[in-house]
């Protein structure tokens, strides 16, 4: 969550940590940070690495896209959502049937950004939980 502000507040930094993402000072600090994170929530060693890199291939992705967002004009942002809108409201329903079926429900991408992103980690989070070893738990 601290990236997601640090990035919000900073997003020109988002598209050079999207493309660099493992390189600097700044990136190994926030590698250690999550793999020393993961081996301290009790993750055995061997299943570390295979966790650290969906959390920062899913995480990258979506960090740097709610920066990249927030630094767009408003009128470029509401142009993008009414675009979003005529295209799933108008969507053909013999063509496109379960998206015309949904398509009161569906948000753009860039609607409650932040919401799905904390959603989405805590989902991950919960993953994780659910594998490392408890001691006297049948795995």
């Amino acid at each position: 969550m601290r990236l997601w502000v640090a990035f919000g507040e900073h997003p020109q930094l988002a598209a050079v940590w999207g493309r660099y993402a493992s390189s600097g000072t700044g990136s190994r600090l926030a590698m250690e940070e999550t793999l020393q994170a993961l081996r301290a929530a009790g993750l055995p060693d061997p299943e570390i690495p295979g966790h650290y890199h969906r959390l920062a291939t899913t995480f990258v992705a979506l960090i740097s896209a709610g920066a990249a967002a927030n630094a767009i004009a408003t009128e470029e942002y509401a142009q993008s959502v009414e675009l979003f809108r005529v295209a799933v409201l108008g969507a053909d329903p013999e063509r496109f049937p379960a998206l015309a079926h949904f398509s009161c429900k569906v948000q753009p991408a860039t609607e409650n950004r932040r919401a799905a992103f904390e959603d989405i980690l805590a989902a991950h989070l919960d993953q994780i939980q659910a594998t490392i070893p408890v001691p006297g738990r049948a795995g």
